[in-house]
């Protein structure tokens, strides 16, 4: 089981209808945002295979109020998470969609550690009571007659991938089960050369800055053909608490830093190409207000080349040198960009996020004033929000600002996993 944890403070859950992480083609999906605050405008996003960041009813799903229904393809797994207006995002959840014969039913939503977790093996069309053998991390655990399996009192030694296997029927997809908790990170995951794109054969590197060394904070990723793979295994290789990586396409997906406790860090998501152009812009989200520069060059000529720069499909502008600066970004500017350099060719695309005033910073400044002016209501609702999460049988997370100026608040996010989920598995 693993806890993650995470990036602010959340006034949303994602919850699935049907409780399941996997699902058949066709099955019918619900996703909804439970809100505290409906006037926070959340909105359900995804991250797929082929789309990044796209949201419900544009191109998938009927939005339905807080909610998103969907008739499921395999195209449709991914990373989904509720996201609101000012940045805020909820938990997020990894939904497979398989065109096979067998799933396996498990939480989708993270356990709580001393629990009982049941597993179920099912097919499509037969009885969900067949024998079947269950699976973790790619070895037997056990044979069951009915298709269940509980495991008893979960604990950090469960962690891991299941899956299950009915015979004459075939193997279901895997999943990783996640362990609930209520830490805060203290890690932000760093690149360089930042960039969200590179070309087949650069060299990068990826850095845990970590306000805790203690905490014994590794590198991971999610690929196309991967999950949760750490750096050394398989791909990069660890410098202290960085990995260092020479890049192929195959290494395109969605990297964090994670503790031994389960916080994480932010996600960045990665691009590398096999092609002759790529597109460089941030790969951490940037603030509200500032001017941003985006640079499209090719891995051999000069980068001053002519270039058009795109936006969401639409052509923004053409430039003579290569470069293009968006001046005082504002939420309007985020979106997915791409450019194109005659003679040469296309990049792929990427996602620029937008920012505001730091969440955290934001709370604790509002806090600083409250706690000046009046201790009184602080202390108030302070007992009412304990009430209200009491009332709701959930656990209070209270994160506390670091009191050294120098150790900086975060609240950067990218696309994901997590949980995720990811993000991307939350």
């Amino acid at each position: 089981m693993q806890c993650m944890c995470p990036l602010f403070f959340l006034t949303a859950r994602l919850t699935v209808s049907p409780s399941s992480s996997q699902f058949f083609e066709y099955d019918s999906v619900s996703l909804s945002c439970e809100e505290d605050d409906s006037s926070a405008g959340w909105t359900l996003r995804r991250n797929t295979s082929k789309q990044q960041r796209t949201q419900c009813g544009d191109v998938w799903g009927e939005g339905a109020g807080s909610s998103c229904n969907i008739t499921v393809f395999p195209l449709d797994s991914g990373v989904y998470w509720c996201e609101s207006r000012e940045g805020p995002i909820s938990n997020m959840v990894n939904l497979t969609v398989t065109g096979g014969s067998v799933i396996l039913q498990s939480p989708v939503l993270p356990v709580m550690e001393g629990d009982d977790v049941t597993l179920l093996c099912k097919t499509k069309t037969t009885p969900s009571n067949l024998p079947a053998a269950f699976y973790k991390d790619g070895s037997l655990i056990r044979n069951e007659t009915t298709g269940h399996m509980t495991i008893q009192h979960v604990s950090r030694s469960d962690e891991g991938l299941y899956k299950c296997d009915i015979s004459g029927h075939g193997e279901s997809p895997s999943s990783w089960i996640t362990l609930k908790c209520n830490k805060f990170l203290t890690a932000r995951l760093t690149v360089s050369p930042s960039s969200s794109q590179f070309f087949k054969g650069d060299f990068v590197s990826l850095s845990c800055e970590e306000d805790d060394s203690s905490a014994g904070w590794t590198l991971r990723r999610n690929t196309n053909k991967q999950q949760r793979t750490q750096c050394g295994d398989g791909w990069g290789k660890p410098a202290g608490s960085s990995c260092n990586i020479t890049v192929f396409p195959l290494d395109s997906g969605v990297y964090w830093c994670e503790s031994r406790e389960g916080p994480i860090s932010n996600m960045v998501n990665l691009t590398v190409t096999g092609g002759s152009v790529i597109l460089q812009s941030p790969v951490l989200p940037v603030m509200e207000g500032d001017d941003v520069t985006l640079l499209c060059k090719t891995k051999t000529t000069p980068s001053n080349l002519p270039a058009a720069f795109d936006k969401d499909g639409s052509l923004i502008r053409k430039q003579p040198t290569g470069h293009m600066t968006i001046q005082h970004v504002s939420r309007s500017d985020e979106g997915l960009y791409k450019c194109d350099i005659s003679g040469h060719g296309e990049s792929p695309s990427s996602w620029i996020t937008v920012t505001g005033e730091d969440s955290l910073q934001l709370a604790f400044r509002v806090a600083l004033h409250l706690v000046v002016f009046s201790p009184y209501f602080i202390s108030t609702h302070f007992m009412m929000s304990l009430y209200r999460h009491r009332a709701k049988g959930n656990k209070l997370c209270i994160l506390i600002p670091p009191t050294h100026p120098e150790h900086g608040l975060d609240n950067e996010h990218d696309d994901v996993t997590a949980d995720v989920t990811t993000e991307h598995h939350f």
